[in-house]
């Protein structure tokens, strides 16, 4: 009777443990046909302005103030794309880093005057540790984003491993 209870009791436990490690939907979730490469949105940013896109990689940075935004993995080395949602509409939270993420949303053209352009050159030299020359930027630049509405994120098989022991 006691192995009886003591394998229920462990069971009851590996069920509530796995169901942890399942898909959390944020906002609306996912509803787009298909998912894009983020390459594929890149390479021709100007032709998705304005449309729902769905993309799919792995959460690799999150806003740590409000969780209002997270980028996502390319399938192509170096490349991201950021999902901005409006700040508490949508929170997602550090613990997603590492995790596979669908993402959708409308894919934005955010234009630059040349002073916010220099600005962000800036930041990102600073942030690469490099010297930066504010006369060698004399384009505008433009930001591209998904303003997202809703994502879903599979945990990675090693969270599931580490909610199942």
């Amino acid at each position: 009777m006691r192995i009886a209870l003591v394998a229920l009791v462990a069971a009851l436990v590996g069920l509530s443990s796995s169901a942890l490690a399942k898909d959390q939907i944020y906002g609306k979730g996912i509803s787009a046909a298909d998912t894009m490469r983020v390459s594929t949105l890149l390479a021709n940013p100007d032709a998705y302005v304005g449309k729902l896109v769905r993309v799919q990689g792995i959460a690799v940075d999150v806003c740590q103030h409000r969780g209002c935004w997270v980028n996502v993995s390319s399938d192509v080395e170096g490349q991201v794309v950021r999902v901005k949602v409006k700040d508490g509409e949508i929170v997602f939270p550090p613990e997603i880093l590492g995790n596979t993420i669908i993402a959708e949303g409308i894919w934005t053209a955010n234009k630059l005057d040349l002073e916010s352009t220099k600005m962000v050159c800036e930041r990102d030299a600073q942030a690469e540790g490099k010297e930066f020359d504010p006369n060698s930027v004399t384009e505008c630049m433009t930001l591209y984003q998904i303003t997202g509405v809703g994502a879903l994120v599979h945990p990675t098989e090693g969270e599931k491993k580490a909610t199942e022991s």
